[in-house]
């Protein structure tokens, strides 16, 4: 009997100072907005985010180590981690003047490996193995998945600063893409064969109003085309959240999903500002999730469940996290300026990404290098709407 008490008693003091302890646990963690996201200059964060992908591209040891580790994963990731670097680093430059030497040298040789690497080895070297299941529907076969992003690299790095190669092959790349959407029935752009997703549409057509801001050209019409389309066929009815992937006849095949809905939304501020608002808020309600002061997001909502896939990442059980949907919603946040929720977020990641320093560097060992640089967009993220959404330049 005594014993029992004793485990009795036990029981209870560890149930008391849970409860005083855990909801306390989030103030070690808790750190001003300030610390990720700043509106003029660079946050702390973002320099030591920035001081380890500037190492990863001037030690090509390093560089290659991380990159064999997410190829072996996933190929789109060697491909994503360059884009999101070079988009963040067109807004460094934009952001911190004296940092633009340094920002054009990396972009540019980001920029120059990848084409490289697209010419030589062709689109499949950066899309994953099913790419090779089936033919295209489109001949001959290209994916909006690499037209897109890459056209937003060249764009980005423009704007930083213009190079008369990178115009031309902007011109080109966005040539393609729209000649694609115009001829297409439904507007729909493979990526794989017959798979189309509203991500790489977005960041395509993103791409296309930073180089109309550039050239003086104006596709206002193919993009509020496409925005009706995708009202009228790619919203999910029951959340009146965008589907993420569809068929090249416009039929939704992947309902809502959080890995790509974030950076749906910020692509969509250059597109329809008031849609993308629409499109934060349902994501905010329907995905962002708070316990004991940190904050984190679902992969789906309530009303629709699909596949966990790799850009999902772990799904933590009953609270339903996903690592890809809480890793983008820093997009989205940083984006629509939802400070509360950026600052929940950025505890739970110094908490749960396991962050390592070395030498003013910073990554996350849960993380990677395209999740890493998916953070230093979200931490930068800002300059280059803003000159767009300003208007032709003079």
């Amino acid at each position: 009997m005594k014993r029992g008490k004793h485990i009795l008693a036990g029981v209870a003091a560890l149930i008391a100072a849970a409860a005083i302890w855990l909801p306390c646990v989030h103030l070690l963690f808790a750190r001003p907005v300030s610390d990720f996201y700043v509106k003029e200059g660079l946050s702390p964060k973002a320099r030591a985010l920035a001081a380890r992908h500037m190492q990863l591209w001037t030690d090509p040891l390093m560089r290659r180590q991380e990159l064999d580790r997410m190829r072996v994963s996933n190929a789109e990731w060697d491909f994503m981690g360059r884009s999101y670097l070079v988009w963040a680093l067109a807004n460094m430059g934009l952001r911190q003047p004296s940092s633009k030497p340094d920002c054009l040298q990396t972009m540019d040789r980001i920029i120059d490996e990848t084409l490289q690497l697209e010419r030589q080895k062709g689109i499949t070297f950066f899309l994953m193995p099913y790419a090779k299941a089936r033919p295209y529907v489109v001949q001959p076969a290209r994916s909006l998945f690499l037209d897109g992003e890459i056209a937003l690299m060249l764009a980005s790095r423009c704007i930083l600063q213009e190079k008369p190669e990178y115009d031309s092959l902007l011109t080109e790349r966005v040539n393609l893409i729209v000649a694609g959407l115009r001829h297409s029935p439904h507007l729909a752009l493979e990526s794989y064969p017959d798979e189309c997703w509203t991500f790489d549409h977005v960041v395509a057509l993103a791409a296309i109003r930073v180089a109309d801001y550039l050239d003086g050209r104006d596709h206002t019409d193919l993009i509020r085309d496409w925005v009706a389309m995708a009202r009228r066929k790619l919203v999910h009815s029951a959340s009146g959240l965008l589907v993420s992937s569809f068929t090249t006849d416009g039929s939704p095949v992947i309902g809502p999903e959080g890995s790509s809905l974030w950076m749906v939304a910020h692509c969509l501020q250059l597109v329809d500002p008031a849609f993308a608002r629409d499109q934060y808020e349902r994501a905010r309600r329907e995905l962002g999730g708070s316990t004991l002061g940190f904050s984190y997001a679902r992969e789906w909502p309530s009303s629709w469940r699909g596949p966990a896939d790799i850009d999902s990442g772990p799904i933590i059980p009953f609270l339903d996290i996903s690592a890809g949907s809480s890793g983008m919603a820093f997009i989205g946040a940083s984006a629509f300026g939802d400070e509360p929720f950026l600052a929940a977020l950025n505890a739970t990641i110094d908490f749960a990404g396991f962050p390592t320093r070395k030498n003013g560097a910073l990554k996350y060992c849960g993380s990677n290098q395209v999740g890493d640089a998916a953070l230093l967009y979200a931490a930068t993220l800002g300059p280059i709407w803003e000159k767009v959404k300003e208007g032709r330049r003079q």
